[in-house]
């Protein structure tokens, strides 16, 4: 199938064509005068999990070979070299102005789930209840390794792209808590990079061919080091309050335990020590 899709105020010069299935699972919770007293964000940790030893973020470095300006003649060479080593259908074609369109393959890799709109008022949720006048909101996790292949333009920039899957899905969460990241395997290391919202990943495409392992695209929750609290509801903060307390309760009880056994093992050895 494909759609349409629209940025701002002007209509990006690209479609989308989709493959897989929706979701793996679906929660609606309602809302009522108090807070929610669970929000499908809690399955996340706030402490960092330890980086692959084999895995290289790259922050700065940028990719050269997709940023040079190419005449149109090197671009028809550069298609056709592309369509001949692909055995699927996911061709590249020339535009008359000297863009290209062509397809990228983006595949998910979303650690917390994503919110989209209350069933309309007299309609049915996903869950084939009716909907009340009670506020809901709704949040899905997407399947994990979970992708999706889009046609898209050389014009395309990388921004429209996360727009493009956000609206895909009905996703209401702001476009600035995903980032669009390429990844490459060269001499057994992987190597990470996280695109810039005007870099355009049919370029990127065209310049690495059609070679997963060389290049592809990661759709991941954009983690800058330093969390913009500003961009979640007040529902989530308040959740993330809760979750971090329970967080620190565990971590305390863990602790405690962890130096009761210490004190009870040296406790015995000292009773069956030999003074002197």
């Amino acid at each position: 199938m494909t759609t349409a899709a629209s940025s701002s105020d002007k209509t990006p010069s690209f479609e989308m064509t989709w493959g897989s299935s929706t979701s793996s699972g679906y929660c609606s919770e309602e809302e009522s005068d108090s807070e929610f007293e669970q929000y499908f964000t809690a399955r996340t940790s706030f402490f960092p999990k330890i980086r692959k030893p084999n895995l290289i973020v790259k922050k700065d470095e940028q990719i050269e070979c997709g940023k040079q300006e190419l005449t149109t003649a090197e671009i028809q060479q550069k298609v056709k070299e592309y369509n001949a080593q692909i055995n699927s259908n996911l061709f590249m074609n020339m535009n008359k102005d000297g863009s290209y369109t062509g397809f990228i393959k983006v595949q998910f890799k979303l650690a917390r789930p994503v919110s989209v709109p209350p069933p309309k008022k007299g309609g049915h949720d996903a869950g084939g209840r009716k909907a009340s006048g009670v506020k809901r909101r709704t949040s899905f996790y997407l399947p994990k390794d979970a992708s999706k292949h889009l046609h898209i333009s050389s014009r395309t920039s990388a921004r429209e792209v996360i727009e493009a899957l956000l609206k895909k899905f009905t996703v209401v969460d702001n476009p600035g808590k995903f980032a669009l990241f390429e990844r490459s395997e060269r001499h057994d290391q992987v190597y990470v990079r996280k695109l810039s919202d005007n870099e355009r990943p049919l370029r990127l495409r065209l310049s690495a061919g059609p070679n997963e392992k060389v290049l592809s695209f990661v759709l991941k929750e954009n983690e800058t080091g330093e969390v913009n609290w500003h961009a979640f509801s007040m529902p989530e903060l308040n959740n993330f309050l809760r979750i971090l307390q329970r967080e620190e309760e565990e971590h305390i009880k863990q602790i405690v335990q962890r130096y009761a056994v210490a004190r009870t093992k040296m406790q015995e050895a000292l009773a069956g020590s030999t003074p002197g």
